[in-house]
């Protein structure tokens, strides 16, 4: 195995700087004679899913920065950060630019004991994984102030209150504005997110502004799904319409691919075109919100064959090359821009102007 748990986190990011710093600008061009964040990850037996989440996460520079800089040391909680460390040590392994590729079995061992769902090496969902590795590093990293202790969680709120680095790059806010159709009361409900999962129009093709629109557009709850109007004292038909109010610096787009019809669970191959750049979300951002972004495209998850028979890769845009890479478990390969718009999208990143 290529991992190096005896070397301080602080020591790849002393390392790295100094290549950053003095290698010469052509050498940093020609990356085959270096690695740096173009490492492949071993296949553990249907790990392609762990495989490709890990590639898009070790190639977010904000986070990349945080753990090669040693700052994860001074945040983390010991006694549960285990897999955190694992983490750390694995972006360490994976930008030190010294191996073809490296093996995840130490992060995925001790990752398996927190979350028993991924102890089997069998096909797992690349959403679901990704979810549970934000919220376990949240927890790893997370500073809660004495006010926040104090306070129970209101509605939308984190089970695991606090911040951290991945409250700070990737929580957002979504705000569910809620109209009694009798009374007209209004009244807004709160929710934070980390990932974003959009609905895909049942047509052959739509565009990532259509899934956006979807997802935005106002729905009418009645029947059984009525609100139990506080104004009216009983249950009454609404009208609910969500919109953003906290962007965050980087923002994940769940394509939701497997759905429901006919009572079988498909998949969905419907292309989804997506921006390489400006994509605009000042359309579902409410007014009151004053962090309105622009975001480019970093990385992508996807997922190519059916429900039975998977595999996922990886798109990276690398932070210094600017090239996209394709990751194949250990094969990493430059593609040009015009293969990263692909019909398998199912987990698209996006970092805003800045990051």
């Amino acid at each position: 195995r290529c991992v190096r748990p005896k070397l301080p986190a602080q020591w790849y990011g002393w390392v790295m700087a100094w290549k950053w710093k003095y290698s010469p600008k052509e050498q940093l061009e020609d990356m085959s004679s270096l690695h740096p964040g173009l490492t492949g990850l071993q296949n553990l037996e249907n790990t392609c899913y762990m495989n490709a989440v890990l590639q898009c996460l070790c190639s977010l520079t904000p986070l990349v920065q945080y753990f090669l800089s040693g700052q994860w040391n001074t945040a983390l909680h010991e006694e549960i950060g285990e897999s955190a460390t694992a983490f750390g040590c694995l972006v360490s392994d994976m930008w030190l630019g010294e191996f073809d590729y490296v093996s995840p079995e130490a992060f995925h061992s001790v990752f398996a004991k927190r979350y028993p769902t991924f102890s089997k090496r069998t096909q797992h969902d690349a959403q679901e994984f990704l979810i549970c590795v934000l919220d376990d590093l949240h927890e790893a990293f997370k500073q809660v102030r004495p006010s926040q202790e104090r306070q129970s969680p209101g509605a939308g709120a984190r089970s695991s209150s606090g911040t951290s680095i991945i409250t700070q790059l990737f929580e957002g806010q979504l705000s569910h504005g809620i109209r009694c159709l009798t009374c007209k009361a209004h009244s807004d409900r709160p929710e934070s997110f980390t990932v974003l999962s959009l609905p895909i129009p049942s047509t052959r093709a739509c565009s990532l502004q259509d899934c956006l629109e979807c997802f935005f557009q106002p729905d009418t709850l009645t029947l059984n799904n009525q609100i139990n109007c506080y104004w009216c004292g009983s249950n009454q038909d609404a009208t609910v319409k969500a919109s953003i109010t906290k962007a965050p610096p980087i923002i994940i787009f769940h394509l939701k691919r497997f759905a429901w019809q006919d009572k079988i669970r498909r998949k969905l191959s419907t292309t989804v075109c997506y921006p390489f750049s400006d994509l605009d979300l000042s359309p579902y951002i409410s007014t009151s919100c004053r962090n309105t972004r622009e975001y480019s495209l970093c990385a992508v998850v996807n997922h190519a064959g059916d429900m039975d028979y998977g595999h996922y890769t990886a798109f990276c845009k690398h932070s210094v090359t600017k090239h996209w890479y394709s990751f194949d478990d250990a094969q990493v390969t430059k593609i040009p821009d015009s293969e990263v718009q692909a019909d398998t999208a199912y987990l698209l990143f996006y970092t805003s102007q800045g990051y």
